[in-house]
């Protein structure tokens, strides 16, 4: 009797399970999901969007555990979605690993609206105050690329993995903005891990695990130690500047925003300690973790094209004219280096599968009925390399950003970080 009655509650859960995976009306089509699973084992390991992409269509859905996922491909899509439709695509999910560890606050896992647009045009203001775009930045970046350039020399000839090398580079600078640490290398090394290890996990299984089975997510686990670690960490810095700022005379980012806490006091819940957290940590992400991944790539197509690299150094003679090094300003005399950098952009694809979005409201996509809150994941890859948007969608060929002249043009297609204001893009 009771094995029947186990028997029966199993098949009910699987069978709740089961309707509360069915797809609503016009639902963009996809994979049958299983119950507890979703559509995981209809995925191949190889190169599952893209298959998935030849069988269903631009728009398709998937199912990460029970939680339906519209996944949009190509430049039309893409664009429909996040450039017409913006404000119905803008939302984030508050149900993911990122999310959950940062509240849905700070600028990138922050829903569109007053709050995320006034932290944001803080940020960018406070940014380009403190050297973005400025002298002050450029000497900075000269600074770190003749750190790099003795780095590789000293190892000529032996083995090298330059992945530090260019980590530690892009970290220097962002850290010397947000903290106001310079050549600090310890500090540096400190505040490189954590952000590696978290940028690891968001992207590896764990992340899958999590957003994919809720019963888990109030266990203690073992990955979430390096979110608190980074946030005890920022906020004892944050505690540091308390005690030696001059306020009214920012030195860094979070002299900035604790003079701007000073002004709001507690009427403006768009800025706190909190969200000021984590908008230290996108920006250390944004500033780190991209940059070096960008420098890694362009090293990486520069050795197996060295005819490239010779057209560079030609372009870079004729420009410098017996000057020891580039400017900033010098990027317009530059049309085939500037070609180069954006290219390395393109197929470094740092940033494949965008940040996860959400509907703010029901809407529709190439005629799909796209429920309000349904998450929605943009696939960047599918439009960086589509056929029809590029000269060479599957090669590394600079001549996708030159125009018959050899003038450096950028395609509508060039989305390296996604369509959305988001601050990597706009910083």
């Amino acid at each position: 009797m009771l094995g029947s009655l186990i028997l029966l509650w199993i098949c009910v859960c699987l069978l709740f399970l089961h309707l509360k995976n069915q797809r609503p009306k016009n639902f963009p089509p996809g994979p049958t999901p299983l119950p507890i699973f979703g559509t995981i084992f209809s995925l191949n390991l190889q190169n599952p969007l893209k298959d998935l992409e030849r069988c269903y269509g631009n728009v398709y859905s998937l199912f990460i555990g029970s939680t339906p996922a519209v996944v949009i491909n190509g430049f039309h899509a893409t664009k429909e979605a996040l450039v017409t439709k913006a404000a119905d695509f803008s939302g984030r999910p508050h149900y993911t690993l990122i999310s959950d560890f940062t509240k849905s606050k700070g600028l990138i896992m922050a829903d569109y609206g007053p709050g995320w647009r006034a932290r944001r045009r803080f940020s960018l203001l406070t940014l380009r105050n403190f050297g973005m775009g400025k002298q002050f930045m450029e000497d900075r970046i000269l600074g770190e690329t003749h750190y790099i350039v003795e780095q590789l020399e000293k190892s000529a000839g032996n083995p090298l993995c330059p992945e530090s090398i260019f980590h530690n580079a892009a970290a220097n600078i962002i850290c010397q903005v947000v903290f106001g640490r310079r050549n600090d290398d310890e500090f540096i090394k400190l505040m490189i891990h954590p952000v590696t290890e978290m940028s690891n996990l968001i992207t590896g299984p764990w992340a899958v695990l999590y957003d994919s089975a809720p019963m888990i997510r109030h266990l203690p686990l073992p990955f979430m130690r390096v979110f608190k670690y980074y946030e005890n960490l920022v906020k004892d810095l944050i505690n540091e500047h308390r005690k030696t700022r001059v306020p009214g005379e920012p030195q860094d980012f979070i002299d900035c925003y604790l003079d701007e806490l000073d002004k709001k006091g507690d009427f403006d819940p768009s800025f706190s300690e909190e969200e000021m957290i984590v908008c230290i940590l996108d920006l250390h992400f944004a500033g780190t973790d991209t940059t070096s991944n960008t420098l890694l790539a362009a090293l990486l197509y520069l050795m197996n094209h060295p005819h490239i690299q010779e057209c560079c150094q030609q372009e870079i003679d004729q420009v410098l004219d017996g000057k020891d090094q580039a400017s900033f300003e010098d990027r317009h005399n530059m049309p085939y280096m500037q070609a180069v950098i954006h290219e390395t952009q393109r197929m470094a694809n740092t940033v494949p599968l965008s940040g996860p979005h959400c509907t703010t409201k029901d809407t529709e996509l190439l005629g799909y009925s796209i429920p309000k809150g349904t998450l929605v994941i943009p696939n960047l890859t599918s439009v960086l390399s589509e056929e029809g948007q590029w000269k060479f969608p599957h090669e590394f060929n600079p001549e996708n950003f030159l125009n018959d002249q050899g003038e450096f043009v950028k395609p509508e297609a060039f989305l390296p970080f996604s369509l959305l204001n988001e601050i990597k893009s706009s910083s």
